[in-house]
This record gives structure tokens, C-alpha cells and sequence, in this order.
């Protein structure tokens, strides 16, 4: 365990029993200790360096030297380390928070980044507080595309430039005082650790649910090497600008449609967003609905021996199905197409192969397709329908050919005015026509022109439910088709043609090409050190360069064989690491059972709205494959799941200019050109109503906008930066306060401005006003003196509110009332003790350097990470205060406001002295008084003695 070595010059100031709080000089030294001395060492054994300079630059307080010596405090004493099973009490609740993991890129952390880190940082230490056992890890999805273009770029090994980038990382974040556990830190870089990403492929291997199939993957025949998704802009490679094309490859694929049902029923318990759920239902896109088969006409409109099946949601819409599609990579394409047509389909294909299944099902982009030549019958009606080829049907959604019924489908209505295909409509909303509308009308209504006796189907007049229903026993009885339930959720495509990832545990027999798994005593199978990890060019993953270990024997038959180059996806090591991170050291299980049951699931997970589809769900798909084997006792990972906003650069004032340079207004009536824009500095706009306008000319109105933080913009705003101006304090403050915490804000440096007075507030408010040489005193100015009950009242409502808040993530409202206390406060003449430790306490979550400074300063000796979280005292936030109405001789002259407990006697003398009420008594004698407390105090005078006029 790491300390700091004593340095002799500085052993006269050791005092065994005190926190000290001035600068202090470290050596680190290497001492072993038990477990239960880590958490006992306190600071006193750090010691202050009279000859350290004194820092001349004027702070609201002194947060360079607050937070380093706590941070060091914290590490050192491993204050917040999660105890291993033996250590851990488990009578006591648990709660486990997690960030989602975060890729170590070369860039660092920006401003946003810490947003979710805070927010599960301030749950944490909350829960730490309440009573709870905390789980609070970090680590590193450290594998992934980046780091392998920067190392083809560079000649660097990705394993060295992403551990240079995981250092930087994990510098920052501790400089933020996160309360992560670091001693079960992990990265899925690591051999130990990929050595059971890899045993889960193992158990999805042997329950069928790996496969390899041909797959459709972007090849770039100039650069010779497979793309990503990302790497493929407008079908070009992003490097180079080369043309791309789509080639069918051997791929390793992973069966989630197995869980479809299962990972669609089981959101319903989830406490997730619901439009998260939503993103997720969507993709997995149940529907129910029937495939039919239409037989393939000769060129004499004879029968011929094959059949195209489709699948529909609208089997009620058979009658207006007036052509076929079918995918340009349907199998059956090549059989379909006439002599005449054959070089347009060619052409078609190729040109089809360019695009990504993105750009092919946009809705808004125009629709093109080519006649295959070829026909086929519609069983319903007997007529001879065209098929075409066209690319807005994916070869990998439900059959890859559809019925097109262009009257009731808006894409298959613009397909068919565009290529002149018939329009039949078959239904009316309402029993109105609408073959006149000029559109498609897609929703449910009256079927019509539905009728076939030579078959025996007849749907006219049922609504769009019945006919389904009536269609589908139909086709099944007649042959023609069947019920169907159909899912948009594609096998997970689980290979790269890349070097830096986990390698896939399996190898091919030479012989004869079986594919033979590891036996799970070779794990992990380590990625071999290349000096060459540049694509290949011929197709083959740069693993297939390493020829040495590319070629092995079989460990149980000893034939030669060779083993797969490709490697897994990043989404691979984050599919499960939140399980790592309850057992992290376990080297004979992927995590032990016991510890699962207690920690298991993650009570709340933080992180990006980007990840609320594809991350979310292979996580769920691993977890319930690892739920039915018995490795984990619940069917979820994450229980809930917030997704924090995203914090935008500093708004930018813009003004348009004209062609000559001169500026315009942006409620010009002239087209206004983007390209002309003009940045204007924030000291020369003024705001005029609700627009911004230059404080010279009033009459230019400008932009305001405000961009996601990019290097290419210049709007990155770096943590360290603002943490070595203001204090990583105010940071973490200022984060919590810009709005709640699920909405996208906007960085302000005159914000977090704001903060920091605050803070500086907070700070002399306990530790008084500083020296004259610019230093504070060592102790407070708090007493040892009960608490009035005006203190208790604004104390247990300060109490109330952030536990309210932080319960409920609304932080920044939190912030609002330790605001509203500290202002009561300064208003006090003494503050008491009692309540100021209290405060702290309450701070301490949102700004744990300072409320640890301070609670030392209090006379604690112990961190204040495990003391009780204040509970607010019912009896203190009750209103005491009534208004009570007075009257006078039985008429309402006004109202006082009086204690609950209020006497008499006291009542009476509060409405003499009221404004309004005294001229109705001064002067008068009093012949009775009635007072309900509470409810009423009426004085009758004595009327002898009444002035005239006054009534």
C-alpha cells in the first residue's frame, strides 16, 4: 500500500490525533498493511511542510490545497474500498451504481463527460451514508476501432497508446474526488479478463446460439480490407474516399432472435426510461401477420416450379397487392430475371451493393428499383402481378420480398406512380371513397374490390381486424400462406476483420474445416504481438499475418489446424463487466455465486442515450443466456437506467453577412448564406426581447446557437482547466446545478462563476474571514450553543429537500436549497455546531473535498464518507406561524400573523402594534376579548368610550 513518507524537517508539527489542513510535501513510500488497518490509517500521518511556499494567487478558498491532500487521503487509506465477501457485512443493504463503461479515447475528458460521473458519485456517497454497502467500480472498454486507425496511422502499438490514454483517464476522474473503488478496477484489454469474455462465446457456442453464416460486409477493393459502418460515408471509405461495395463474407454471427420474446417481455419491470424501452421495442419490431406464397409465372403465364413467399402485417390488403419486390441479394433473384432484363438487374445489383442498409430503407430518399422481366400469380384475385427489384427490401428482413400494395403503403404508392405500376384500392375509412386523395392511405377501415368465389374469399364490407383474420384461415386451409410472426431483430453479427480485439476461441481442423472449440483450460487465448496490424488486402484479418500462431494442432486430436483470425466486436467485453466488477480477482469462475446473489442486479446505471438500443440489448441477450446456464440469479443486469444529458459548448452569437462584408439582419427577408457567418465576441451582444442584437446597431439581430463539444468546432471545454481555476468543487457542482440532470444544457463559464462564490460563501460563513496574509484560520467559527428553533426549522428543510432531491436525481434543486440555508445563515448572529456539522454532511455528497476540510476543521479526526446522512425531524417542518384574523366589535379589521402557540395576552398585543389594527384600539377601553387560538382573537370595546366616525 502506498503513504507518504514523513520528511524530517517536518516531524515538529506531528500531532498523532489531528487532521492538519495546510500544504503539505509527499514521497511515497511502499508499507504492507492488513485490510483492516487500510481503513483505520488517518490522516495524521501527514504531516505540514512549514517550508512549502505560500501560494500567492487569491482564492475564495483554498481548494488547491483542500482537494489534493483529500484525494490523497482517500486513495491512500483506501477509504473507499467495497470489503471482499469475507470482509462484507451483508445484514446490511446493498446498492450497486455504475457509469457506463467508458472507451479511454486520446482525447481525454471533456466538461461533459463528468456529468454521469457526478451524478452516480453523489448517489454513491449518499448510500454510503444511509447505511448501505456501496459498489462503485471503474474500468476501461479499452479494445475498439480507434485505437487500431491511430495505431495503422502512427506505427504505435494500440496496447500502448490505449494505455497511455487509460492513465490520463483515470488521472482525470481522480482528480474530480470520484468515489470509485480502484482496487477492482478492470479493462477489457486485459488477458485475465478476456480469458471469460472469451468462455462466454464458449457457452454460446455449445447451445447453438454461435453460428457462421455469409454475410454482407463493406469491402473496399482499393484499400483491400473489410470497413465499419462508421468507416463508410455516402459509400465511400472515409480514408481515401474509395468506393465501397457490399461483399457477402464468413462471418461469426450471434443468435438474440432466440430471446426476442423474452428480451421484449421482460422491459415491462424495468425502471427505464420508456423511451429507451421504446428505442428497444421498436428494434426488436415484433409484429404479427402471414407469409403467403405467390407461384412464379412462365412466359406463357403458366406455373412454374417455384414460389416466392412474402411476409405482410396486412394480410386484409391481399386484393391490392398489384407487384412483387424482391431484395437484390434474394436468392432467387438470378432464376427470375428474363434475357431482356438481365443486364439492368446486373447493373441494379452493383450499383445496390454500394449502399448501406441505412441508406437503403430512408424514407425520405427517392425509391428506384428495375423490372426483373418475370411475373407471378396473386392467389387471391388469379392475376398475373409484375416482380421487380428494388433495394428499399433488405434481403435480411422477413423473406426479403414483399407484396406491394401501393393504395395503402405510402413507399409502394411513390414506387408506383413513379414506374407506372396499377393503384387498386381495396379499402375506405369511414365508407368514403379516397381514390381521389392523391396519397396512399396506410391505416385501418371498410374493405372493398375484395372478392374471389373461383377461390372461395370474400372480405368486402368486413373491417381491416376481421379480414385479417378471415384472409389468414384462408390461405392456411387453401395452402397458400400461413400465420406468422415475424421480428426486425437481426442476428448479431459477432466478427471483425480487425487486429485489435478479443480473439474468437476456436480453430478450424486443415483436414476437413470443422470448426473445433477451445477446451476452456486454454483460456485466455492471448491476441499475439504484431508489428504489422495494417489491413491485409486481400480480405483476410491482419491475425492472418501472424503465421505462427495462426498454425496449431487440435489439443485433443492433435491434427494440424488453424485458428480464426477474426476477432470480437467492442461491444463484446462491455456486454458483461458489470459482472467483473463484483469479483474482479476471481481467476476459477466469472464471478463467484455468492457474491452475485448479493450485488446483483446494478440498481442504477448511468450513461448516454446513444447507448439505449444496441448496447442495452446485448447486454440483456448475454445476461439471460448466463441467467439459464445458473451463473446469475436475476433475468436483468440493470434495474434502472438514467441517461444523463449532454452538455453543449458555450452559446455562440452569430451575425449574417452580404456579399460586400457588411452585416445584415438575421430576420432579413434576403436569402441568408450559412457560409457567410460572422462570430461575435458575448461583451458586444445585448439581449432585446427575446432576440440578441449588437449593442452598436441594434438592428442587427443575431444567431444564437450552441454545438455538441468537438475539436473541429473549438468548443471543448477541458476539465483540468476548470478544475486548476475554480476547483473540481465547483465542477462537480456546477454540472449538478445546470438543470436537471436527464436534460441537455449549455456550458457557461459566468455559471460556474456562480458556484464558486458560493462555495467561497460556504467556506467563510464556517471558517470565518481570512487572515490578512491572505490564509484562514486552522479551526471555525461555529459554537457550542444550542440551536434556536428558527435554526432548527431552516436547518430540517435544508435536510428535507436534498434528501428529497438526491432520492429523486434532481440535483440542481438540491443545490437550490443549501443555497436558500447559506443565505438564512449569514443572517444569524452565532452559528451553532450542531447545525453547521449537519450542512456539511448535507454538502458533502455534491462536494466532498471541501465538506471533508471542513468536518476536520469541525474537531472530527475520522472521514466523514461513513457518518449518517442527516434525517430531517417531521416537528420542523410544520409552519408554526398562523394568520389570524381580527376583528373588532364583530367586524374583520385586518389579520396578524401569531405562533401556533400563541397567547392571549401575546395575540392581543401583536394586533396593538399592527399598522392597520392600532387605530382601531389606541386610546380605547377594552370591555372583552375572545380568542380561539388559532382561529380568531375579536376584541369588543367598551362603546361609551368609542370615537365618532371610527367603526
Amino acid at each position: 500500500m502506498l503513504l507518504f513518507q514523513l520528511h524530517s524537517h517536518s516531524l515538529s508539527h506531528f500531532h498523532s490525533n489531528t487532521i492538519t489542513t495546510n500544504t503539505f510535501h509527499f514521497t511515497p513510500i511502499t508499507i504492507t498493511t492488513n485490510t483492516t488497518t487500510r481503513r483505520r490509517i488517518r490522516f495524521h500521518n501527514y504531516v505540514r511542510n512549514s517550508s512549502q511556499p505560500k501560494d500567492t494567487v487569491k482564492r475564495a478558498y483554498p481548494f488547491h490545497e483542500i482537494e489534493r491532500k483529500w484525494q490523497h487521503f482517500w486513495e491512500h487509506n483506501s477509504t473507499f474500498r467495497t470489503p471482499d465477501d469475507d470482509e462484507l457485512d451483508t445484514s446490511k443493504p446493498k446498492f450497486y451504481v455504475l457509469d457506463m463503461f467508458p472507451y479511454p479515447s486520446g482525447a481525454g475528458l471533456h466538461v461533459g463527460h463528468p456529468l454521469g460521473y457526478t451524478a452516480t458519485d453523489i448517489i454513491a456517497r449518499y448510500k454510503r451514508m444511509k447505511g448501505y454497502n456501496v459498489l462503485h467500480p471503474m474500468g476501461w472498454d479499452a479494445f475498439g476501432l480507434p485505437a487500431e486507425q491511430y495505431a495503422i496511422q502512427t506505427g504505435t502499438h494500440p496496447n500502448l497508446t490505449t494505455l497511455t490514454n487509460i492513465n490520463r483517464f483515470r488521472s482525470q476522474l481522480k482528480s474530480l474526488g470520484f468515489s470509485y473503488d480502484w482496487d477492482r478496477e478492470i479493462s477489457t484489454i486485459q488477458p485475465h479478463y478476456y480469458k471469460w469474455t472469451q468462455w462466454i462465446f464458449l457457452q454460446l457456442l455449445k447451445r447453438g446460439l454461435a453460428y457462421q453464416a455469409e454475410v454482407p460486409v463493406n469491402w473496399c477493393p482499393a484499400l483491400g480490407t473489410v470497413l465499419a459502418n462508421e468507416e463508410v460515408i455516402d459509400g465511400v471509405s472515409e480514408r481515401g474516399g474509395h468506393p465501397v461495395i457490399r461483399k457477402p463474407m464468413r462471418q461469426w454471427m450471434l443468435k438474440i432472435t432466440a430471446y426476442a420474446d423474452r428480451l421484449l417481455e421482460d422491459l415491462d419491470d424495468l425502471d427505464w426510461p420508456e423511451s429507451v424501452k421504446d428505442m428497444q421495442r421498436n428494434w426488436i419490431g415484433r409484429s404479427e401477420g402471414a407469409e403467403f406464397d405467390f407461384c412464379v409465372l412462365d412466359s406463357d403465364g403458366k406455373e412454374r416450379d417455384i414460389k416466392i413467399t412474402v411476409y405482410t402485417t396486412r394480410p386484409d390488403t391481399i386484393f391490392g397487392a398489384t407487384y412483387l419486390v424482391v431484395a437484390p441479394e434474394h436468392s432467387l433473384l438470378p432464376s427470375l430475371v428474363s434475357t431482356a432484363q438481365s443486364k439492368h438487374v446486373e447493373d441494379y445489383i452493383e450499383l445496390s451493393s454500394r449502399k448501406s442498409d441505412l441508406e437503403r430503407t430512408e424514407l425520405q430518399k427517392e425509391k428506384t428499383g428495375v423490372f426483373t422481366g418475370c411475373y407471378a400469380k396473386n392467389s387471391a384475385n388469379g392475376e398475373a402481378i409484375p416482380i421487380w427489384v428494388a433495394d428499399y427490401v433488405l434481403g435480411s428482413y422477413g423473406t426479403g420480398a414483399i407484396m406491394a400494395v401501393p393504395a395503402h403503403d405510402s413507399r409502394d404508392y411513390e414506387f408506383a406512380l413513379k414506374y407506372d405500376v396499377p393503384v387498386r384500392w381495396i379499402m375506405t375509412p369511414d365508407d368514403k371513397s379516397i381514390n381521389d386523395s392523391g396519397k396512399a392511405f396506410p391505416g385501418e377501415g371498410n374493405i372493398i374490390n375484395s372478392s374471389n368465389s373461383l377461390v372461395g374469399l370474400d372480405i368486402n364490407g368486413l373491417s381491416s381486424k376481421e379480414a385479417r383474420l378471415k384472409v389468414i384461415e384462408w390461405a392456411e386451409k387453401s395452402g397458400n400462406g400461413k400465420r406468422k410472426v415475424n421480428y426486425k431483430l437481426r442476428d448479431w453479427l459477432f466478427a471483425r476483420q480487425r487486429y485489435w480485439g478479443e480473439p474468437i476461441p476456436v480453430v478450424f481442423l486443415d483436414e476437413s474445416g470443422e470448426t473445433v472449440p477451445l477446451h476452456e483450460t486454454e483460456l485466455p487465448l492471448i491476441l499475439p504481438e504484431l508489428d504489422d496490424f495494417s489491413p491485409s488486402g486481400t480480405g483476410e484479418p491482419p491475425l492472418s499475418k501472424a503465421v505462427s500462431w495462426v498454425k496449431t494442432t487440435d489439443s485433443l486430436s492433435g491434427r494440424p489446424a488453424t485458428r480464426e483470425t477474426n476477432t470480437m466486436p467492442q461491444w463484446a467485453g462491455s456486454c458483461w463487466y458489470y459482472l467483473r466488477f463484483m469479483d474482479p480477482k476471481n481467476s476459477k469462475e466469472l464471478v463467484d455465486s455468492r457474491k452475485e446473489r448479493y450485488w446483483g442486479p446494478v440498481d442504477v446505471y448511468v450513461g448516454g442515450a446513444e447507448h439505449a438500443v444496441l448496447h442495452l440489448l446485448y447486454a440483456r441477450f448475454w445476461h439471460k443466456v448466463l441467467y439459464d446456464i445458473g451463473v446469475v440469479s436475476t433475468k436483468e443486469p440493470f434495474q434502472c437506467v438514467i441517461n444523463q444529458g449532454i452538455i453543449l459548448g458555450e452559446v455562440q452569437y452569430m451575425a449574417y453577412r452580404d456579399q460586400d462584408g457588411n452585416l445584415i439582419s438575421a430576420d432579413a427577408t434576403d436569402m441568408l448564406n450559412e457560409h457567410n457567418l460572422l462570430r461575435v465576441p458575448e461583451e458586444k451582444v445585448i439581449k432585446s426581447g427575446d432576440s440578441f442584437v449588437l449593442k452598436e446597431n441594434p438592428d442587427i439581430r443575431l444567431v444564437v446557437r450552441s454545438y455538441k463539444m468537438s475539436k473541429s468546432r473549438g468548443n471543448v471545454v477541458n476539465p483540468d482547466d476548470v478544475v486548476s481555476e475554480y476547483g473540481a468543487d465547483s465542477l462537480r457542482l456546477y454540472e449538478m446545478f445546470m438543470g436537471p440532470l436527464r436534460d441537455s444544457k449549455t456550458w457557461s463559464t459566468s455559471g460556474i462563476e456562480g458556484v464558486y462564490r458560493f462555495l467561497g460563501r460556504t467556506w467563510r460563513l464556517i471558517v470565518g474571514s481570512p487572515l490578512s496574509d491572505g490564509t484562514f484560520k486552522d479551526s471555525t467559527v461555529s459554537v457550542d450553543e444550542e440551536p434556536t428553533i428558527e435554526q432548527l426549522r431552516c436547518l430540517h428543510r435544508c435536510i428535507a429537500k436534498v434528501t428529497e432531491e438526491i432520492e429523486g436525481t434532481r440535483f440542481n434543486t438540491g443545490i437550490s436549497a443549501m443555497m436558500e440555508f447559506l443565505n438564512a445563515a449569514y443572517k444569524w448572529d452565532k452559528h451553532p455546531r450542531s447545525v453547521i456539522e449537519a450542512f456539511v454532511l448535507l454538502l458533502s455528497p455534491y462536494a466532498p473535498h471541501m465538506a471533508e476540510e471542513l468536518w476536520s476543521r469541525l474537531g472530527h479526526t475520522k472521514s466523514l464518507a461513513y457518518e449518517s446522512f442527516p434525517k430531517a425531524n417531521p416537528a420542523y417542518l410544520k409552519d408554526s406561524t398562523v394568520v389570524l384574523p381580527v376583528q373588532i366589535n364583530g367586524k374583520t379589521r385586518g389579520t396578524i400573523e401569531v405562533e401556533e402557540t400563541c397567547t392571549e395576552e401575546d395575540a392581543f398585543i401583536l394586533a396593538s402594534r399592527d399598522e392597520k389594527l392600532s387605530k382601531y384600539l389606541d386610546g380605547q377601553s377594552v370591555k372583552k376579548i375572545i380568542y380561539v387560538p388559532g382561529k380568531i382573537l375579536n376584541v369588543v370595546l367598551d362603546r361609551k368610550n368609542i370615537k365618532v366616525g371610527v367603526q
